[in-house]
């Protein structure tokens, strides 16, 4: 007996077991319930419940049923799973909010935006939308296979005809094991018009099919920043999307408030709301004064009011950078293919949908073709018989049975069973002659449509025809305007080469107000002069910063606080030469009171150049640039700052270079680069220069052999003085005089390393500019006042100077700006007009 019970034991090896049973188990996950098909975009679950709904007869034009009935149908013949999964699945397909075209017609509470449940399924009730009808379509004409269902008591589809490419309109999420899928919606009429592309042009590319397909398409409306994730995704399979809300900035009795209208897909409003306080309760966002939630049916609507004296803009940003006003969407783009997991591009997914297409359609005019022929049989049998009529009747009369009349006609006609039978079960109405002729035109019709059918199956390009005529149909019953904006960001250039490389000048306000200019805006006058207007300003703002670079190359910002951030020069709007220019804030997320301090435009991230930092205390730190290839859109900790610390300046170097630094008060240093270690991005440096008391560092630059030292004032003096006249000196030291500093000249603003073969641009706080030559410059001794360099108002100051390459001056009756403005040099140091220069290229004094 004890023998019998333990003979069906068998040996086996635990690690086999469970590696091959979690496989079953994953396999099972993978392909039964997580993953859709590529060829109607539906999971398991979803498919089962609209095959439900559709044998339940819950079609477009019949009354709502309750939503209990139609998850007991699904889980009672198709889904052995729980209540909850069923009902919750049917509820998103329903939600106006979460499918861009909803399968499933919801009648109650659906639940809402602000992750509200849905009633209980006793309560509502639903019935399949017109666009599920698309999906179902011809299901009952051997389109698709059938397959038993768990208990092998019915039948189920193994694939739904899917007459438009429900993956991509509609999307998916969800996860299997080790794996997972998430691929956004899309616009019906842009997704037709790339599966009619690719059939007129099979050799279409991924690429090709974007002229098309413009990117996801969310229901919930909102913009999308930039083109680089959706390019990679639709070429690889994978990447990510920085979808964005769209807001309006509203301006009430002086007061500024943000409108929130649309939010990014999948985006919870209530929670957004209660996180957008929170932020203001721990006063991690400075400036809201209230928030309300004025949605309605009608639309939605977040109120945010603003403080009258913060920067809406600053505010907003914060908003995007701390909450989900921005997101992002990882598109993963993975569907069963043959029953194995697959990541597709965009144009293998319609590559197989289209390939479904040709089977259903194939299999449905098989269908009809057997349907016709059919019934031409039974028609030919009938025109026999009509032919024959009186021989018929009498051969039926003289039979005593209705198995002797079949068999009587199949002998002597030559007829077939079902002939024979359709014979035997003409009502005598037939005999008419009216009757006779509609049998005859069905007959003849039916031969037509055969002839069309058999062509079909013959040839392909008319099932591609048939396919592309369909579609179109779709589109124009169903397809709406897209409702997800495409923004052009800061990576939506598809092609760099179609912007021209050309060298730009970027200026930036004290305030952050930022512009790109050609570079003919600027003439070059002699020294002392006037000048001309470069921007206009607001009270007490002024140009900060001024430099020349190529359109191409990239800007690295370096903020007081230490931060990096990047953009293309390129994405900086080029406006007016006297416009203000745009907020720096809207083109990278500093915060509220960040101001930038450095800009330097790179052109390539080398494994030997170096970045070289100086703060307002004198700390000093070097760190490969490398270090800073990968910067987010929110910035990156460049140097760690000690307290009450910023940064003022930071330069390229190779590593071999020697610096000097210069004190407002007066004072520099030159010292080997090599003195300061190479550091990490996060390290905070050690000290340059020891400061006396009061002094702070205001300037940096690279020594350059055979150049002299440029020092410019407040008051508009300066002068060069040799750079053999500073000594080297070790790191950290109290330095040498580099001027005397005065009442009259008033404290140093800038230090520059300079050439003969170069000219100096100088901004005053009004916005005023100048461009002198250097040569023009006198040179004298470190121990020296300076002399005047520009003519400036008593409420006006020298704010920033930079140096650019040398230009031709040719002599002009009047020299004129861009607009028209006649330019003249009058000042006591210049005994010439202004000079107008001819297209030249500048380089920037930080490359």
């Amino acid at each position: 007996m004890a023998e019998e019970k333990f003979s069906q034991i068998i040996d086996r090896d635990i690690n086999v077991e469970m590696r091959e049973s979690f496989m079953d188990y994953a396999m099972s996950i993978i392909v039964s319930r997580a993953l859709p098909d590529v060829r109607d975009g539906l999971k398991p679950v979803h498919r089962r419940i609209l095959y439900a709904m559709n044998e339940l007869g819950m079609h477009p034009d019949k009354p709502f049923k309750k939503s209990a009935r139609i998850v007991g149908e699904v889980i009672g013949k198709y889904h052995p799973h729980g209540d909850s999964a069923v009902y919750e699945t049917m509820v998103r397909m329903a939600q106006d909010f979460s499918m861009r075209y909803m399968l499933v017609d919801g009648h109650g509470n659906f639940g809402s935006i602000d992750g509200d449940f849905a009633a209980a399924m006793r309560y509502t009730e639903a019935r399949l939308s017109k666009m599920a009808m698309e999906m179902l379509r011809d299901i009952n004409k051997e389109t698709v296979d059938f397959m038993p269902n768990y208990d092998g008591e019915e039948k189920e589809p193994v694939v739904l005809p899917a007459r438009y490419p429900n993956l991509l309109v509609n999307g998916v999420s969800g996860i299997a094991v080790g794996m997972a899928t998430n691929i956004p919606p899309h616009n019906l009429g842009e997704v037709i018009d790339g599966v009619q592309a690719l059939i007129a042009n099979p050799d279409l590319d991924s690429l090709d099919l974007m002229e098309y397909i413009k990117g996801p398409d969310f229901p919930t409306a909102g913009y999308i920043i930039g083109r680089s994730g959706i390019r990679q995704a639709y070429t690889t399979g994978r990447g990510s999307i920085t979808m964005r809300a769209k807001t309006t900035i509203e301006e009430n009795n002086n007061k500024a408030r943000i409108i929130v209208d649309e939010l990014p897909y999948q985006v919870n409003k209530a929670r957004l709301v209660e996180k957008i306080a929170e932020l203001v309760r721990e006063k991690r966002i400075d400036g809201i004064t209230d928030l309300r939630d004025e949605s309605d049916r009608n639309g939605m609507r977040v109120v945010i009011e603003l403080r009258r004296d913060v920067n809406p803009n600053i505010v907003l940003n914060n908003l995007f950078k701390h909450t989900a006003l921005q997101s992002t969407f990882g598109i993963n783009m993975l569907a069963i293919v043959n029953n194995e997991p697959k990541i597709l591009t965009i144009k293998e997914v319609l590559h197989h949908y289209l390939q479904h297409q040709v089977e259903v359609i194939r299999r449905r005019t098989e269908f009809e073709l057997k349907k016709a022929e059919a019934r031409a049989h039974i028609l030919e049998g009938l025109r026999i018989a009509l032919d024959h009529l009186d021989e018929v009747i009498a051969l039926i009369r003289g039979s005593q049975t209705t198995d002797s009349a079949r068999t009587g006609l199949m002998e002597r006609f030559g007829l077939s069973q079902e002939q024979a039978q359709a014979i035997l079960d003409m009502r005598l109405q037939r005999l008419t002659g009216l009757e006779r002729e509609k049998i005859e035109n069905e007959y003849q019709e039916l031969m037509q449509k055969i002839a069309e059918y058999r062509e079909i199956l013959a040839n392909e390009a008319l099932v591609l025809q048939i396919i592309s005529e369909e579609l179109q149909e779709i589109r124009d019953r169903f397809s709406d305007e897209r409702r997800t904006e495409i923004m052009v960001g800061e990576e939506a250039i598809l092609d760099e080469d179609l912007i021209p490389q050309e060298e730009v000048v970027i200026t930036i306000t004290h305030t952050g107000y930022i512009k790109r200019l050609p570079l003919t805006t600027y003439r070059s006058q002699k020294r002392g002069g006037r000048g001309v207007i470069g921007m206009d300003t607001k009270d007490n703002d002024f140009v900060e910063h001024l430099f020349v670079t190529n359109s191409h190359h990239y800007l690295m910002f370096f903020t007081d606080r230490g931060k990096a951030y990047r953009l293309k020069a390129y994405e900086i709007p080029e406006l007016g030469r006297t416009a203000r220019g745009t907020p720096i804030i809207n083109l990278i997320q500093i915060e509220q009171g960040e101001t930038v301090n450095a800009v330097i435009p790179v052109e390539r991230f080398d494994e030997d150049k170096y970045l070289f930092f100086a703060t307002r205390s004198g700390v000093v730190k070097k760190t490969p640039i490398e270090d800073y290839i990968n910067i987010r859109k929110g910035g990156l900790i460049a140097v760690n700052l000690r307290e009450d610390d910023i940064l003022i300046d930071v330069k390229l170097t190779d590593g071999h270079q020697e610096m000097i630094m210069g004190t407002a008060q007066g004072m520099s240093i030159r010292f080997p680069e090599s003195d300061v270690r190479s550091m990490g991005r996060a390290a905070t440096g050690v000290k340059g220069i020891t400061l006396g008391e009061e002094d702070q560092l205001i300037s940096m630059d690279v020594i350059v052999p055979e150049q002299d030292i440029l020092i410019v004032t407040t008051n508009g003096y300066g002068k060069r003085t040799p750079a053999s006249e500073y000594r080297i000196q070790s790191r950290g030291g109290k330095g040498i005089k580099t001027i005397n500093v005065t009442e009259k000249n008033g404290p140093v603003v800038g230090l520059k390393v300079v050439k003969d073969e170069e000219d100096l641009m100088i901004i005053t706080s009004s916005g005023t500019l100048i461009r002198t030559s250097m040569e023009g410059i006198s040179t004298m001794g470190r121990n020296t006042q300076g002399v005047k360099l520009i003519n400036i108002r008593e409420d006006d100051s020298v704010a920033t100077v930079c140096r650019s390459d040398k230009t031709e001056e040719e002599p002009d009756e009047e020299s004129l700006d861009g607009d028209g403005e006649v330019v003249q040099a009058s000042s006591e140091d210049s005994d010439t007009d202004a000079q107008e220069a001819p297209e030249q290229g500048l380089e920037d004094s930080e490359e």
